[in-house]
């Protein structure tokens, strides 16, 4: 009986660890090709991400077999595009003489789970193992029997770093320093600036601990082996030290890394408050069920396949890497709000990431906004693209204001709307005094007085959009606060897409076009190409064009990230009015059948995210859900080439999850679009103990169609669902069929 009972309990055990959420997820997927996502261990939101550099090169830090490894750091970001940010504090182990600062290295093999990375160098034969806390990496060393046991600290590494100096979106080293303080403790910081967003200097503090003592060491500066000095202060050289644990004692070396925005000594206490013993195993177990809490919120019917489950629940890992909580870590002042840093980049994130968040952890979204707004009382303005504790690079709209107002519609307690208002009209009313590329929107005044962005300031056309939404946006709060004037002048200043829609212009079979338009009014079919100022050549602008690299610089363009094709349908706000432009629902149809059709959507980008449940607003959800299922299975998998684009922050990967739920949000307004899910069941934990069911009956390859829906059993006929209704709870059921039906034909999405 005790033998029967044992087995059972150890099968019941394994069976429990499988079915944790987990280890579903695979930070691999997207590692590779344009994903860029970061494959190391992290807390959710974790400020704290140490992982592999396989050279100076990559965002993320780690490129696939063969390429070697030049060491482990502890700051790293996620899925993004543009120059390389962070890649500090690198460590490295090795075994032999305290002779050399390169000790790159080939791996053998890795192992990558969520929480947990290894591997086995060739040559050396020592495994590193790595796991972490919320500002604490901890690194379990084994070398070889009989082998000495070396480690480098580097402070000097970075990411990004160029030959050239000032280098437009490299880092640059500004300073560094190494202290060996104790044969157990090493301590120091590196000082770096610049990184894609051109942002200004920022320093890394930390504390190493180590569970052997140290035998020997030498430290290093601006080239040069110190054999009897434990600390080189900072003059603007790099820094470095080698130390040696020698033959003796265990083969096993243990390494707690502080990190701290602050100060050696914050760093120094990051880790008596995170891990203040030794057991690797404990801080992995930690690690673990804290994303078992998060990914736990939704949950997938019992017979989804392993593949889908993959997909899904990476999507939301991926959404909640970034951006970082550095609360208690701001170095620039101090008050007990809630600090992040690293969004990167809100142009992205806004459209998908923040939903899911809301969706996900409500609670966290209000701390998000709420440092958004805490950014803005003490530099001015809201974040747009912000890392390294600098706001740093605008793209076109700005974009806090979709993030805010979709807070303000989905009712998040907590904020102060009133604030968030002045932050928002501060934003559209304020030119930022030459930080255009910094924060707040550039080309304001001509927008204010022409009612659009003119050719001649980079990103004209995005621009234009991007504010009428931003725009409308603040419309959005001011109604609910009940500052009609406000509310009265935005709403008009919604409608300047307007002012660049050229009615006439063809393209593809298809008229209407938000085109370039100078500051006097005249439509441009001819653009400068290039900087010159003697010759001006100029190239014909098409809204199938792709400007950059080819004709101007990469920030130079009328669209950015962009086609004309896909800003002329950008209009999140006011879709009934573009398909009234575009000549009623039959045009509209054969507009988006030839934007997919032709290739012309990308599937890469955010500014065509919402375009494939854009046959909603004529009637035909069937045909969105058509779109989207195509797009999934065309260009999203597994593999670790499985997304198709940068994952900026978990924007791809939020949009994936979304649309395998059957849901999909536009962002700043209060609803969801309703499509086919590609799971049977999906089960959302709400606040107060609430759960909302997604249930797709019949669901197959073959009924891929809704025929009708219940809503907490009454008839539901229309496409999307407010928020409100959603988070009441309740069990919303779809009756599928192998043929598209009237469902959702008639009560179209609200409109402006």
């Amino acid at each position: 009986m005790i033998l029967f009972l044992g087995t059972s309990l150890f099968f019941a055990t394994t069976i429990n660890a499988q079915n944790q959420l987990h280890n579903y997820v695979d930070p691999m997927i997207g590692s590779e090709g344009d994903g860029r996502v970061f494959i190391g261990p992290s807390c959710p939101y974790g400020m704290v991400k140490p992982s592999p550099d396989c050279t100076v090169r990559p965002n993320s830090g780690w490129l696939p077999l063969p390429t070697e490894v030049t060491g482990f750091s502890q700051v790293h970001v996620s899925g993004t595009g543009g120059g390389p940010k962070y890649g500090n504090i690198q460590i490295m182990p090795f075994s032999g003489a305290l002779d050399k600062l390169d000790q790159a290295a080939f791996r053998e093999e890795e192992q990558v789970k969520l929480g947990y990375y290894e591997t086995v160098f060739k040559g050396s034969r020592i495994k590193t193992e790595i796991t972490t806390a919320e500002k604490v990496s901890f690194y379990r060393i084994t070398y070889p029997k009989n082998a000495s046991k070396e480690l480098k600290i580097d402070p000097g590494f970075f990411l990004g770093e160029q030959p050239e100096p000032d280098g437009r979106e490299a880092q640059q080293f500004v300073g560094s320093q190494i202290e060996i303080v104790s044969d157990t403790e090493v301590r120091g910081y590196s000082r770096i600036r610049g990184g894609w967003n051109n942002g200004r200097a920022y320093t890394v503090y930390f504390w190493a601990v180590f569970d052997q003592p140290i035998a020997k060491y030498v430290t290093w500066k601006d080239g040069k082996f110190y054999a009897n000095e434990s600390a080189q202060f900072d003059s603007g050289k790099k820094t470095a030290a080698l130390l040696s644990f020698g033959k003796d004692g265990k083969q096993e070396l243990n390494v707690k890394i502080g990190i701290s925005f602050l100060s050696e000594l914050k760093a120094k206490n990051n880790i008596q408050v995170e891990i203040p013993h030794w057991n690797f195993n404990a801080v992995l177990s930690a690690l673990e069920n804290k994303w078992e809490q998060l990914l736990g919120r939704i949950k997938l019917s019992p017979d989804t396949s392993d593949e889908y489950k993959k997909m899904f629940y990476t999507g939301l890992y991926h959404t909640m890497i970034m951006p970082v909580n550095r609360t208690g870590e701001n170095p620039l002042w101090t008050n007990n709000e809630p600090y992040y840093d690293d969004f990167y980049c809100i142009w992205d994130t806004f459209r998908t990431s923040s939903p899911l968040i809301t969706l996900i952890d409500s609670k966290r979204q209000v701390e998000i906004v709420n440092a958004m707004l805490n950014i803005y009382k003490r530099e001015g303005y809201l974040p747009e693209g912000r890392s390294g504790n600098d706001n740093g690079r605008t793209q076109g709209g700005s974009n806090a204001e979709t993030v805010i107002a979709d807070a303000f519609v989905k009712n998040l307690k907590g904020i102060d709307y009133e604030l968030a208002l002045k932050a928002m009209l501060k934003d559209a009313e304020v030119p930022p005094g030459g930080n255009e590329e910094r924060e707040g929107r550039g080309g304001l005044l001509d927008y204010l007085r022409l009612g659009y962005v003119p050719y001649g300031t980079d990103r004209a056309g995005n621009r234009t959009v991007d504010y009428a939404y931003n725009d409308y946006n603040i419309a959005t709060v001011a109604k609910g606060l009940n500052h009609l004037d406000i509310y009265n002048r935005y709403i008009k200043q919604a409608d300047n897409w307007k002012n660049l829609w050229r009615a006439d212009y063809e393209n593809n079979g298809t008229k209407g076009f938000i085109m370039p338009k100078d500051a006097s009014g005249k439509w441009l079919d001819d653009v400068p190409f290039g900087e010159s100022k003697i010759q001006k050549p100029s190239f014909r602008f098409t809204p199938t064009i792709t400007e950059s690299p080819w004709y101007v610089c990469h920030w130079c363009v009328f669209f950015y990230e962009g086609t004309s094709w896909e800003y002329s349908l950008s209009i999140p706000h006011d879709l009934p009015e573009v398909v009234r432009r575009l000549g009623g629902d039959l045009a509209f149809q054969k507009r988006l059948d030839t934007f997919f059709d032709n290739k012309l959507y990308d599937v890469s980008n955010e500014p065509s995210f919402l375009a494939p449940t854009m046959y909603h607003w004529i009637g035909k959800p069937y045909l969105s859900s058509d779109r989207i299922k195509g797009i999934i299975k065309e260009n999203f998998n597994t593999s670790r080439a499985g997304l198709p684009g940068n994952d900026d922050s978990g924007a791809m990967s939020s949009w994936l999850a979304f649309h395998m739920m059957g849901l999909y949000p536009n962002a700043g307004q209060p609803y969801y679009l309703l499509n086919t899910p590609l799971i049977k069941e999906t089960t959302l934990q709400l606040e107060d103990g609430k759960s909302f069911k997604i249930t797709a009956k019949n669901l197959s390859d073959k009924n891929k169609y809704v025929k009708s829906a219940l809503l907490n059993g009454k008839l539901y006929n229309q496409a999307w669902i407010l928020h409100e209704d959603l988070v009441k709870g309740g069990e919303l059921i779809l009756e599928m069929d192998s043929k598209p039906s009237a469902w959702g034909t008639t009560i179209l999405p609200p409109t402006k």
